[in-house]
């Protein structure tokens, strides 16, 4: 998205009842005087018959005819956007487009699709209104959704564009379902109009999610910037408590860089099966989660760790950018090596956020990067896809899992996590504790943000990491994020005076290497272990295990194998595609990890005290 500060004027939340319709001007132009004005876009949402999952939009753009060209072409192309910032994946949301006609004034105006997600409609007349539907039932952060009880919006799957006016200013005007009192966003209100927004360009627009509805209201302080968050679908929540742990969150959140960019800030929460998921946007996000989100200790830190997540966006990947993620091209791939540190070191800062804000102890938040070490090492895709491939193949791995994907890939969350609590230590071990990845954070932000207006290259990144460190990193980068290989943890612990041990309890038991799940008294093989014995002796994906030594497997199929040791063999019976086979499997060892966390023996002053600044107690 564009880097300019010039855009990042009040940006505001607003909660606005509902009043008399809003009506766009569409009057006739003929085309045959051009005109000096600028060019706008304005949108009209609306959503007569929710029950039906339908949105109407009608686009009108002005005084357009001479900025896109079409008053020398006799035509305008006009554009969905097929995927949407944050979510890493080609979703085709022309898909739910239909009903698509053009207008100038009164007249009707031929038009024709010319490619998947492009209509040309042929005029150069200077202003032209457009109407299509959207269909719209799937509630997700990066869907749109529309039901008898609210409407949400997210715009990439909902506004179309001409590329050539994606920087003008543009206007949308919302008519909520007649009992629907409230629209919540994080666009500008305009004024004296009711339920209308204005974007200074296409990319804020669609940066700016929109809640419609009856949802519930509340509000809070944090850093001197107010926020409002919108709930909605039924939860039991303390208003209260959420309204001063939201703070603390992000009052932790916005210390790590030292200044907020915005005026005001807005989350909309979805209280839905399954839940659990978030999408950032410049000045507001998106959560989704479950109903029962509150109701334990547990799950309540989930949820505020997904707050801090997707709140310690607006600085890192909003703002704090690779350089290919804005301005966006919203109609093909958009490529980075950088999503382990726009994700990945983002759900590092979550864990690291909740435990400045006090919310985990010290050896929570130890235990916390122990099992996020656990994860990875655990996973045999980390031997083969580096973190750096990981964020470059999001687009065709990460977002399109299959049955070996844990054995081909890793996750540039999970990865880039690790790398995130790594590259804090280097940080603070080669500054002998005087710097951290805040520090780290602070320059991108002031020098390539808002000196630079732009994002930076993956070289820029590595020599602002190495400046702040003051030595070289080539260990971190070369091993860590540009190979697979494995990671000498230990130099990195060491400096705070700890050692990640393996703890998991050594036995002679043979391990299978095959996941299960049972299915109507059936055994079916769901997953297969790179190296395992069943990978090397060829069970596969789909096979349903009958017997195990010519005993029947039922759903004790772990029973049959326990206790049996490494070398034995197994004689299995399997039915794949119908026909019975028998495959001898030898057990391996068990290749699992179970890492910890502890003190060395004696640690010194100096690893005592980078201790206490790195887990920041006093």
């Amino acid at each position: 998205m564009k880097k300019n500060t010039r855009f990042l004027y009040l940006l505001t939340v607003w909660t606005l009842f509902l009043f008399p319709p809003f009506f766009i001007d569409s009057r006739a132009d003929d085309g045959q005087n051009p005109s000096a004005l600028t060019p706008t876009i304005t949108y009209r949402l609306r959503m007569p018959e929710p029950q039906t999952h339908y949105f109407e939009v009608d686009m009108t753009l002005t005084n357009a005819a001479t900025a896109t060209g079409a008053r020398k072409n006799g035509y305008y192309d006009i554009r969905m956007p097929v995927w949407t910032p944050g979510s890493y994946l080609i979703r085709e949301y022309a898909k739910n487009v239909e009903g698509f006609t053009a207008m100038t004034g009164n007249q009707p105006v031929r038009s024709e699709k010319i490619r998947k997600n492009a209509w040309r409609v042929y005029t150069g007349a200077d202003n032209l209104t457009i109407h299509y539907r959207v269909y719209a039932n799937e509630l997700t952060v990066r869907t749109s959704f529309v039901d008898i009880d609210h409407g949400y919006v997210t715009p990439a799957s909902m506004f179309m564009y001409h590329d050539a006016l994606k920087a003008q200013p543009l206007r949308v005007a919302v008519e909520p379902y007649k009992t629907w009192k409230t629209v919540t966003t994080a666009l500008k209100p305009v004024a004296g109009q009711a339920n209308t927004f204005d974007a200074p360009n296409f990319d804020l627009l669609v940066d700016s999610p929109i809640e419609i509805g009856n949802q519930g209201l509340f509000s809070f302080t944090a850093a001197n910037v107010p926020h409002t968050v919108a709930m909605y679908g039924l939860a039991d929540y303390d208003e209260k408590r959420l309204a001063a742990d939201y703070t603390r969150v992000c009052e932790a959140a916005a210390s790590v860089v030292g200044e907020h960019p915005c005026d005001q800030y807005t989350f909309i929460v979805h209280h839905i099966p399954p839940g659990g998921g978030g999408l950032e946007h410049l000045n507001s996000t998106t959560l989704e989660v479950t109903r029962t989100a509150y109701d334990t200790e547990a799950s309540y830190k989930r949820f505020l760790s997904l707050v801090a997540h997707e709140y310690f966006h607006l600085w890192n990947v909003k703002r704090i950018r690779p350089i290919a993620l804005g301005p966006f091209d919203y109609e093909n791939e958009n490529y980075t090596h950088l999503l382990w540190l726009s994700e990945g070191c983002t759900s590092f800062y979550q864990e690291y956020i909740l435990r400045r804000a006090g919310f985990y102890t010290p050896d929570a938040y130890l235990s916390l990067v122990a099992y996020q070490i656990n994860q990875i090492e655990n996973q045999p895709g980390t031997r083969v896809q580096s973190a750096a491939e990981s964020s470059w193949d999001a687009w065709i791995k990460g977002y399109r899992p299959n049955e070996n994907s844990d054995n081909s890939t890793i996750s540039y969350y999970s990865k880039g996590s690790v790398l995130g609590t790594l590259l804090n230590l280097a940080i603070l071990s080669g500054s002998n504790g005087t710097r951290n990845m805040d520090d780290l954070m602070r320059y991108l932000y002031q020098e390539y943000y808002k000196k630079q207006q732009r994002g930076f290259t993956d070289d820029e990144f590595r020599r602002a990491a190495e400046q702040i460190a003051g030595r070289s990193l080539d260990a971190f980068f070369s091993v860590g994020v540009n190979s697979a290989e494995p990671i000498d943890y230990n130099a990195y612990f060491n400096a705070v005076g700890l050692q990640l041990v393996n703890v998991a309890a050594k036995s002679g038991d043979g391990f299978l290497g095959a996941s299960t799940t049972v299915t109507n008294g059936r055994t079916i093989v769901r997953e297969v272990r790179r190296g395992s014995g069943a990978y090397q002796d060829g069970l596969n994906v789909g096979d349903e295990i009958v017997a195990v030594d010519q005993v029947r497997v039922g759903d004790d199929l772990n029973r049959l194998v326990a206790g049996r040791p490494v070398g034995d063999t197994l004689n299995v019976l399997v039915n794949r595609a119908g026909l019975l086979r028998l495959i001898n499997v030898t057990l391996g060892a068990n290749p699992l990890v179970s890492y910890r966390l502890e003190p060395v023996s004696n640690p010194t002053d100096a690893q005592k005290n980078l201790y206490r600044k790195w887990l920041y107690i006093k």
